[in-house]
């Protein structure tokens, strides 16, 4: 595999583990199409890599990912055919994340948003920095959560606590999220390095193959809600892209204002 093929991830080796970074610290990981298809192509790329025993994912800079790229959105709003490949890319990007047969450990940095929360949250172990924000917050551009969000948030901390974050978006903090059981681990963020590189160690050092199927077996479950539930999420979410309030909040964070919701 070369790891040097990427321009919106950087890829290191440390032994057995791949470490693997969303580097667009200038707008703080965003996924516009250039992340989103990368990043696609590397999870297809890596399933195959006899030298990666253990895969760790982190964001460059402040942020683990902003999520969805506001720039984009905008062009969705204008040209709402463009919603159709993103329907069928984002039940791609999850299930691909899901038949990885390496162990992923998200290493949440800084802010885990939108996108960012879920691929984060859809990793099989989790570390996040005490004051790491994470949140899916598609309701406050006016979104539906179809991404991915509806399924594991619930899946790992029970559906009434799920509807809490993800009707209003509001953020959980790292330290917060490991009380209620929504990622593995809480460290400082000058511990968190250490930490995760110990950890990835520990399975890379284990019984690779053991350690996979594991994996396997526990993500069965997991997959067939998400071929269930996908497919409905995305159309609800293109369904949305349609309406006023998205479109009114898609301005008002580009235009640096507060959005005024009319309910359309």
């Amino acid at each position: 595999m070369n790891l040097d093929q990427y321009q919106a991830l950087a890829l290191r080796r440390d032994g057995r583990v791949l470490n693997v970074t969303f580097n667009r610290p200038q707008t703080l990981n965003a996924f516009d199409e250039v992340l989103h298809h990368e990043f696609e192509r590397f999870l297809h790329e890596v399933a195959r890599d006899e030298e990666t025993h253990v895969i760790v994912l982190s964001g460059a800079g402040k942020a683990f990912s902003a999520g969805g790229d506001i720039q984009q959105m905008q062009k969705v709003v204008e040209e709402p055919r463009r919603m159709y490949g993103d329907m069928v890319g984002a039940k791609r990007l999850v299930m691909s994340f899901l038949d990885l047969p390496q162990p992923v450990i998200a290493k949440i940095n800084g802010a885990a948003m939108g996108l960012g929360s879920t691929l984060a949250l859809f990793s099989d172990i989790t570390f996040a920095a005490t004051q790491a924000k994470i949140a899916d917050p598609h309701v406050r551009v006016g979104f539906v959560a179809g991404d991915g969000g509806a399924l594991i948030w619930p899946h790992l901390i029970g559906l009434n606590r799920a509807k809490h974050y993800l009707l209003t978006g509001d953020p959980i903090s790292g330290q917060e999220a490991a009380d209620i059981g929504l990622v593995n681990f809480a460290y400082p963020i000058e511990e968190l390095d250490a930490k995760v590189d110990d950890y990835a160690q520990r399975l890379a050092g284990g019984a690779r193959r053991a350690i996979q199927w594991t994996k396997a077996t526990l993500n069965i479950p997991l997959k067939q809600a998400a071929a269930a539930l996908m497919d409905a999420g995305m159309a609800y979410e293109a369904l949305s892209n349609h309406t006023q309030d998205h479109a009114e909040a898609v301005d008002a964070y580009l235009n640096k204002r507060a959005p005024r919701f009319s309910g359309d």
